[in-house]
C-alpha cells in the first residue's frame, strides 16, 4: 500500500488502460463515433472506479481512500481514451484522401488531409451554413474551429469517465469489507 493510493487502484488503473486501447482499437477506429467515446468511456470508468478498490480490497471504513482509489485508477482509464479519441481524430483529418462514393457526387479534389475534411463538412447537408455560423470561412479558420470542438469532447470524456470511477468506489463503498482479511500467509504456521 502506497501513502496515497493502493497497489491494487495501480493495478486497475493498468487494466483501465488496456480496457480503453481494446475499446479504441477494436471499435472505434471502424466507426470513430464521438458518441462511442461518450458511453463506453464512462461505462469503463464506473467498472474501473469499483475495481481498484475491490482489487485492493480496501475497508468500509476507509471512505476516503476509496474516493482515491477510484479517482487514480479512473484518470488512467479517462487520460487514455481522451488520447486515443484524439489520436484518431488525428490520423482521419490527417490523412483524408477525399474519397466519396460515386452515388454522392464522386471524389472530392483537395489536397489530403485539412482541406477534404473542409470539403465534407461543406457537402454535408446544412454544412455551408453552420460553418459560417461559426466563423469558418477556410481550410485554417476550419482546422482551428475543428479541434475546438475535439478538445471539447475529449475534455467531456475525461469529466464523465472521472464521476462515473468516483460512482463505481461509491457502489463499492457499502459492500467494502469492515475488517482487513487474514490471508494466506498470515495464517501459515
Amino acid at each position: 500500500m502506497s501513502r496515497f493510493v493502493d497497489r491494487g487502484a495501480t493495478v486497475a488503473a493498468i487494466v483501465g488502460v488496456g480496457m480503453a486501447l481494446t475499446v479504441a482499437v477494436s471499435f472505434l477506429m471502424v466507426i470513430p463515433l464521438d458518441i462511442a467515446y461518450l458511453a463506453f468511456a464512462p461505462i469503463s470508468g464506473l467498472l474501473i472506479g469499483w475495481y481498484g478498490n475491490q482489487r485492493a480490497d480496501q475497508l468500509r471504513s476507509r471512505p476516503g481512500r476509496i474516493a482515491l482509489n477510484a479517482a487514480w485508477s479512473g484518470s488512467w482509464t479517462a487520460l487514455t481514451f481522451a488520447a486515443l479519441f484524439l489520436g484518431v481524430k488525428l490520423f482521419f483529418f490527417s490523412l483524408d484522401p477525399g474519397y466519396r462514393d460515386e452515388k454522392m457526387g464522386g471524389a472530392f479534389t483537395c489536397a489530403p488531409g485539412p482541406a477534404c475534411v473542409y470539403e465534407r463538412y461543406l457537402a454535408a447537408d446544412g454544412g455551408p451554413e453552420t460553418l459560417t455560423a461559426a466563423g469558418v470561412s477556410d481550410v485554417t479558420s476550419f482546422t482551428e474551429w475543428y479541434w475546438e470542438g475535439q478538445s471539447g469532447t475529449a475534455r467531456l470524456v475525461i469529466g464523465t469517465t472521472m464521476i462515473a470511477a468516483l460512482l463505481g468506489g461509491a457502489l463499492y463503498w457499502p459492500s467494502a469489507p469492515k475488517v482487513q482479511r487474514r490471508t494466506e500467509d498470515a495464517l501459515a504456521p
